[in-house]
């Protein structure tokens, strides 16, 4: 009777099956320590070494793997790395992201803090194009290409919008600042 599979190994099929199971066995530890031990957060290890694994059984069926812990520690290196790459992407793209939000935010000096009950009241008091606009780009912090997306616009009319709206929106609270600071001759 063969032995009852563990969660979490691999299921290869095939003449390696019973040489890969026993690998998986020996080099569990070494494959996770060694994951663990050079990113140094226990779930990523866990991660990085499931997926290891997973290209093993992978390689195993194609019948191009030498079964091996070096082999395996080979297939977790090579993982690690495509992590800190994709990360490393992520980050380029969040910078990059920012940099162009803080370079919209150069293009127009009305940047102050607003008060957020006001700020509710103006927006209540907008057109509703104008509202939906606002509220998918600064409140539920879409992107321009989404907003355009969610409205079936294009980017270009998208962004028209978006200046007509903050310009709608800017009026209409410093109308009722000064409202609220009796602006008024009365």
């Amino acid at each position: 009777m063969s032995e009852p599979s563990r969660p979490g190994r691999p299921a290869p099929s095939g003449a390696a099956a019973p040489d890969l199971l026993a690998l998986y066995d020996q080099a569990l530890p070494d494959v996770y320590g060694y994951l663990l031990s050079r990113c140094g957060d226990a779930a990523l290890a866990e991660d990085l070494t499931a997926e290891t694994f997973l290209a093993a059984v992978a390689a195993a069926r194609k019948g191009t793997a030498v079964l091996s812990a070096g082999w395996l520690i080979g297939i977790a290196r090579h993982k690690l790395v495509d992590h800190w790459r994709a990360r490393s992407r992520e980050q380029r793209q969040l910078r990059a992201a920012q940099a162009h939000d803080s370079a919209c935010e150069d293009d127009d000096p009305w940047e102050e803090r607003l008060d957020a009950l006001r700020a509710r009241q103006v927006l209540d008091q907008l057109a509703p194009h104008h509202r939906v606009v606002l509220v998918l780009r600064y409140l539920d912090d879409l992107t321009v290409p989404q907003v355009a997306a969610e409205l079936g616009r294009t980017r270009h009319a998208t962004e028209a919008l978006i200046v007509r709206a903050r310009a709608a929106f800017r009026r209409a609270y410093e109308e009722r600042d000064e409202e609220g600071r009796g602006g008024g001759d009365g």
